[in-house]
């Protein structure tokens, strides 16, 4: 007995220790029980009716882009309404949002209720109200909200600006329709910066995310909201451990320009700009890749009315070090229209301090400071943005016309053709482009399903693809 005694009691002593760790490694662990008791009543379902055309279908699950993805209706199906058009098919989609007034003023994605015709809210307490759309800011993916009610139940606003990789955060929202879903994670990073989205300093984190938890809240461990789900990376269609949230800092500034103003001012300078790569960090005289280069100053612009010239590095803005080209359209669209901001540039190996008044930002101007670009006729036909050459980009790349491309949505026929962004078409179907109009017009005028030869030049050398255009009718 005493033999069996001494060889049981370190096993024993050993799932003592190995239970205890467990035990202390559960106190260790977050709760969010409070959390959701106390923010649920906050977060409101979100259900949208749009009348498409036929032609225009549904997405299918070939036609999601493969990697960053805004997760709201994606998977819905169509379903049948009233008394439509010939055609026509009424759209219905799933979507999340918050309260953040008791007077009725809710956020929410501005992708969630694009186009929408008739928005409906359901509150916690099951009662459905419809909404009116105050307005939406689509370089932010905000919309601000409102119901003919009083006295609703409010999110507390948290500071996104605080937050920290590693934090714990919960997100409430309806995935698939299932409302009042609650998952956590972690905080993965913060002021991501996507593509085509160089306005918002994205936070990325582990909280899996759904569609239909699109415009919901995400809540650090206080209870605050300090974001708002709005994207997936994904190669699946669904979750894949990469979420991002729009931060509160700039949804309730958007909110607040909306509910005030009707409309969102943002500071603009008026330039095209590049990152600042390795080898042109050495030509410049600079010690790191920090910084963002000026490749273009837009006539009659902030820049150019201040002195800003294309090959100038702009190394910091208003005081705050530009670490990455991203950075600079995100800190001068905070600055107020009207206002002042101090610039640091490197031109020609010296730094200097220059003063611009920045502008507002103008309806014709690309997110990237850049003019805007021209659609290529209908998305369905082609799926490019392009502009004419400038005169700068004509000595750059050695070219006197052309289409410059400026934009390639993935699921176009020129994705699948293999054109890219940069790349300048100079011929479509035999016959030479001399500008983005003239390539609009011999687009509509093509016939569909069938390949057209097209003549592209792509870093200074000139090859052909087969584009085959989708049929839209």
């Amino acid at each position: 007995m005493e033999r069996m005694t001494r060889w049981f009691a370190p096993w024993l002593l050993m799932v003592v220790t190995l239970v205890s760790a467990q035990a202390a490694q559960a106190r260790d662990l977050p709760d969010f029980t409070q959390l959701v008791k106390q923010a649920a009543p906050g977060v409101v379902n979100i259900s949208t009716t749009s009348t498409v055309s036929a032609s225009d279908g549904m997405y299918g699950q070939q036609d999601i882009p493969e990697i960053f993805r805004r997760f709201f209706g994606d998977q819905m199906p169509p379903m049948p309404g009233g008394p439509l058009g010939q055609g026509d098919e009424e759209r219905k989609s799933l979507g999340s949002g918050f309260v953040i007034r008791k007077d009725g003023y809710i956020l929410t994605n501005a992708h969630v209720v694009k186009d929408a015709d008739e928005i409906m809210v359901r509150l916690n307490d099951r009662r459905e109200l419809p909404a009116k759309l105050v307005g939406s800011d689509a370089r932010t993916d905000v919309a601000l909200l409102k119901v003919d009610a009083n006295d609703l139940p409010t999110l507390k606003i948290g500071d996104s600006d605080s937050l920290e990789a590693g934090e714990w955060v919960a997100a409430i929202g309806s995935p698939f329709g299932f409302d009042h879903s609650v998952t956590a994670g972690i905080v993965s990073a913060i002021n991501r910066t996507l593509p085509s989205e160089t306005y918002v300093p994205f936070i990325q984190t582990d909280v899996a995310i759904n569609p239909g938890n699109s415009g919901g809240p995400l809540f650090n461990l206080d209870g605050e909201v300090v974001g708002i789900n709005s994207q997936i990376y994904t190669r699946s269609g669904g979750f894949m451990g990469l979420s991002f949230a729009v931060p509160i800092s700039v949804a309730m500034n958007v909110a607040d320009q909306l509910r005030t103003e009707g409309h969102v001012s943002r500071g603009w300078l008026g330039v095209v700009i590049q990152p600042v790569s390795k080898d042109l960090a050495e030509s410049f005289g600079l010690d790191g890749t920090n910084g963002a280069l000026v490749s273009d100053v837009s006539d009659d612009s902030p820049a150019q009315k201040a002195g800003l010239k294309a090959g100038d590095v702009i190394l910091s803005a208003g005081g705050s070090a530009i670490d990455d080209s991203t950075a600079l359209p995100r800190l001068i669209g905070q600055v107020a229209p009207g206002d002042k901001v101090e610039l640091q540039v490197l031109r020609d190996g010296d730094k200097r301090q220059i003063d611009v008044t920045v502008g507002d930002w103008p309806e014709d101007t690309a997110a990237d400071g850049s003019p805007s670009s021209k659609s290529s006729g209908d998305q369905t036909q082609l799926g490019i943005a392009i502009s004419d050459l400038n005169e700068q980009e004509k000595q750059q790349l050695d070219l006197d016309k052309g289409a410059l491309v400026r934009r390639v949505d993935p699921r176009g026929a020129a994705a699948a053709a293999g054109i890219q962004p940069g790349d300048v078409i100079v011929s479509f179907d035999q016959k030479p482009v001399d500008s983005a109009d003239q390539l609009i017009d011999a687009v509509k005028k093509a016939d569909d399903d069938r390949a057209i030869p097209v003549r592209i030049v792509r870093e200074g050398n000139s090859l052909f693809v087969a584009l085959r255009l989708k049929s839209d009718k």
